[in-house]
């Protein structure tokens, strides 16, 4: 058997192993009807990004499946248009654009059984990545229609915002409650998102992350705050409760985790220092960080993460959209969504 028989036939094995979760798929059913929603700006080629939403709807509509555009204009529209595909009756809905797209996508679809097909479009593309789609959006919807749906379990965070108090009044707080499906970062990574410019993220995509995380290593104070993972403790100055086990769309940072295993995978590091988080992002490109004293990788079905200094807010991101500050509770919500897997 020659070497490259040996490699497809190795692929073939592992995409049956990682997607071979019996309780997870479900039967696939004739789509005829679907919304695709997309973002305009997102991604580095934002003046090409209608160009190709088009040429790919076109590749849909070949297939059979009658396709509604549907063009994001501001912050949190994408969750709006996915309810009403939902209650208009479509039988699939696609999403267009990045991380954050797709965050708002199935914030509208959650605990539905209308399943989401994805068609990557953005910066770091982590769920993309994690189920192994391809990366060109006309590409996938080519091979969407013989995609698998399966049944997975999605994160959801709880945390209290403070509100504009009336005039005399005492300040009110209002209980926010967010879906996610691959990531949830809180302290530094979170101020980095904060912190990172429009311009820095449209014009240098990763780069730009990766020039706001060096800035922030001087600039950011690193408070730290504690985690309660299903009775056991974890102090730091950073952490990841990961669904998928891909960080920033490339980094291996919870080899553990999966979209569809019912649990988090929690990856936590202790210190304040500038210098030993220089270490921990060397350790982490050579994927030797879990080696290093103090850094922990957890399984769990619940986090509960609070502050210990409370000079300076800590932050938390969601699929790279910031969301709120921590105190906050992270849960597992089992079936909550379908997607579709090739």
């Amino acid at each position: 058997m020659d070497f490259g028989l040996k490699a497809t036939l190795a692929r073939r094995v592992w995409r049956q192993i990682l997607f071979s979760n019996p309780k997870s798929q479900i039967q696939n059913p004739k789509l005829k009807k679907g919304t695709l929603i997309y973002n305009p700006v997102a991604g580095r080629r934002p003046a090409g990004r209608e160009r190709e939403v088009r040429r790919a709807a076109g590749v849909l509509r070949q297939a059979g499946l009658e396709i509604e555009l549907a063009p994001t204009a501001r912050p949190d529209m994408a969750h709006e248009l996915a309810q009403a595909a939902v209650a208009n009756g479509a039988d699939v809905v696609l999403a267009c654009g990045g991380d954050g797209t797709i965050n708002e996508v199935i914030n509208g679809l959650a605990l539905s059984q209308v399943p989401l097909g994805i068609l990557p479009g953005g910066t770091a593309n982590i769920v993309a990545r994690e189920l192994r789609l391809p990366l060109n959006p006309v590409r996938a919807a080519g091979q969407l229609l013989r995609w698998t749906p399966h049944r997975i379990a999605l994160g959801r965070a709880r945390w209290e915002e403070a509100q504009p108090a009336p005039p005399n009044g005492q300040l009110a707080f209002q209980s926010c409650s967010r879906y996610y499906i691959s990531v949830a970062g809180i302290g530094y990574d979170a101020e980095i998102v904060y912190r990172l410019s429009s311009w820095l993220k449209t014009n240098l995509g990763v780069a730009g992350y990766v020039l706001e995380a060096f800035r922030q290593l001087v600039c950011y104070s690193f408070p730290r705050f504690s985690c309660r993972l299903d009775g056991h403790e974890r102090q730091g100055t950073f952490a990841v409760i990961h669904r998928t086990r891909l960080y920033a769309g490339w980094l291996h940072l919870a080899p553990t985790a999966g979209l569809f295993h019912p649990r988090f995978a929690v990856c936590s590091f202790p210190s304040r220092s500038r210098l030993r988080y220089l270490l921990y992002a060397l350790a982490v490109l050579a994927r030797q960080h879990l080696r290093l004293s103090g850094v922990s990788l957890d399984q769990c079905t619940e986090v509960v993460c609070t502050p210990v200094d409370a000079f300076a807010p800590i932050r938390i991101e969601l699929d790279g959209e910031l969301a709120g500050a921590i105190p906050a509770k992270f849960e597992i919500v089992p079936d909550a969504l379908t997607v579709l897997v090739p």
